[in-house]
């Protein structure tokens, strides 16, 4: 059974308005599949949190659920459950802040850079980068990262790789001070690369309709090395 079934199955047995009820759902109905119950909890979270995203930004439309389908692979027929997750967060009065903490502990490992946390947050800048991240957003996002106990450094990374401020800093993208030697930039540029693989991203857990992310995590990452290896070959 596809997660957007198992989604559309919890909504059925909660009250109209109560998301909380759902993501309690999901910790209970799945305590058995940690794995299941981590790739369900990290389709809603992805959801919930980009509705109250929006909500935050004062922008409440269906452009949000339409950001959402081109970056995470939706069948037609639960385009309806995604939309009625979406209008759950909206509405309900519970704050992004108590989402963002319950859905933590669905999906995290209960560490510091907590990897699939990361990945919801990556998911977060994808659909707020409508062609500019704005400055709301990156509030609302930098809240979300210190619930999720991302640390700056990492944080700045996932910012980075989405040019809030212009063109991307390839050597923000990649973690790596200014004027680092060559040696660095190849070693760090071969974990990010391996880090990012969609194969690992699967493996911790991140459903595989949510693979676009990672293929433009990986474009952007070799991006910023190839930036930097030119500017170091011989003029």
């Amino acid at each position: 059974m596809s997660i957007w079934a198992r989604i559309s199955e919890f909504l059925t047995t909660v009250p109209a308005n109560a998301l909380s009820g759902v993501i309690e759902a999901v910790r209970t109905a799945l305590s058995g599949d940690p794995q299941l119950r981590r790739r369900v909890a990290f389709s809603i979270a992805m959801i919930a949190l980009s509705a109250k995203m929006a909500k935050a930004d004062g922008v409440v439309t269906q452009d949000e659920v339409r950001a959402f389908q081109q970056i995470f692979i939706v069948p037609p027929e639960q385009t309806r459950n995604v939309a009625r997750l979406f209008d759950l967060a909206k509405q309900d009065i519970a704050g992004f802040e108590a989402y963002a903490e319950r859905l933590a502990g669905l999906c995290g490992n209960g560490r510091p850079d907590c990897a699939m946390l990361e990945d919801i947050l990556d998911g977060l800048f994808h659909i707020a980068a409508d062609g500019v991240v704005h400055e709301r957003e990156v509030g609302f996002l930098r809240r979300i990262s210190e619930i999720f106990a991302i640390s700056e450094e990492r944080f700045e990374i996932i910012l980075s790789r989405h040019a809030v401020a212009g063109e991307a800093d390839p050597w923000r993208v990649l973690g790596l001070e200014l004027g680092a030697s060559f040696d660095e930039v190849k070693a760090q540029y071969r974990r990010m690369a391996a880090e990012n693989h969609p194969d690992r991203l699967i493996a911790r857990g991140v459903p595989e309709e949510f693979l676009a992310i990672a293929n433009r995590r990986l474009a952007a990452i070799n991006a910023a090395y190839e930036t930097i290896e030119r500017s170091r070959r011989p003029a």
